[in-house]
């Protein structure tokens, strides 16, 4: 399943020296997560998250690139953050494993995967699946406006991330709130990670798949801010990996 996210696509192919001139790294750059995490949080602030949520779920494009990132990273800093968070359905989620394997779907196949989506969505707003699923919905119900919407609005998620760094090294990583986001944000932009491995104090690399000599060999991720989030929720957990790692030592 692929949509029409051409402006993403552009942006995200390994060309370092085009990083630096891109508009939206220019415009946004890297997050300032304490400045994101004080205006989200801050029910004053034209940022406080719950303002930008209410817009992000409106069907309309009257975000701006700033609010955007601001709602993006604002995740990061809301109580019912977990970057591990389990499906709210499992149930569906499994039946609809073959109907996402399918080359071509029927509307009773389309409305489950409408359904599943806005149940995701509706308890994580920026999942990049689930709002592909959604546009792919809608495009093929020839529900064309709200296909252009919702894509405007997964371009603009995608724009943030990248406008984060340009992946090639750990001092330019891109940084995500969710773990699956790193394969999500490289493959919606047509390049296949093929593995992983994490690099110290908090960085996973993902490796992809080569098409010539000239293309990289991976990508770097910043994951410090959601370790840090779903330790300070998990407090035992830290404590359950420092013990194995003087075990190991």
């Amino acid at each position: 399943m692929r949509t029409n996210i051409t402006l993403a696509a552009l942006l995200v192919f390994c060309a370092s020296a085009a990083w630096g001139r891109t508009d939206a790294r220019s415009e946004l750059g890297r997050p300032d997560l304490e400045k994101i995490s004080a205006a989200t949080t801050d029910e004053s602030s034209p940022y406080y998250y719950p303002r930008l949520l209410r817009a992000f779920m409106a069907n309309d494009t009257t975000m701006s690139a700033e609010e955007f990132q601001y709602f993006y990273y604002g995740t990061l800093f809301q109580e019912d953050y977990d970057p591990y968070r389990a499906s709210p359905n499992p149930a569906l989620l499994e039946e609809l494993t073959p109907i996402y394997a399918k080359e071509r779907r029927s509307r009773a196949d389309r409305e489950k995967m409408l359904d599943y989506a806005m149940q995701v969505l509706n308890d994580n707003p920026v999942d990049l699946r689930q709002l592909t699923n959604r546009i792919y919905v809608y495009e093929q119900n020839a529900k064309f406006d709200l296909a252009k919407i919702w894509q405007y609005k997964l371009n603009h998620l995608l724009l943030v991330i990248a406008a984060s760094g340009t992946g090639s090294d750990a001092e330019n990583a891109w940084t995500v709130v969710y773990p699956q986001q790193e394969y999500d944000f490289l493959n919606l932009s047509g390049i296949t990670a093929t593995g992983q491995h994490f690099e110290p104090p908090h960085y996973d690399y993902i490796m992809v798949e080569q098409r010539n000599d000239s293309d990289c060999e991976g990508y770097f991720f910043n994951i410090g801010e959601m370790l840090k989030q779903y330790f300070l929720k998990h407090p035992g957990e830290l404590q359950t990996m420092r013990n194995r790692s003087q075990e190991q030592e």
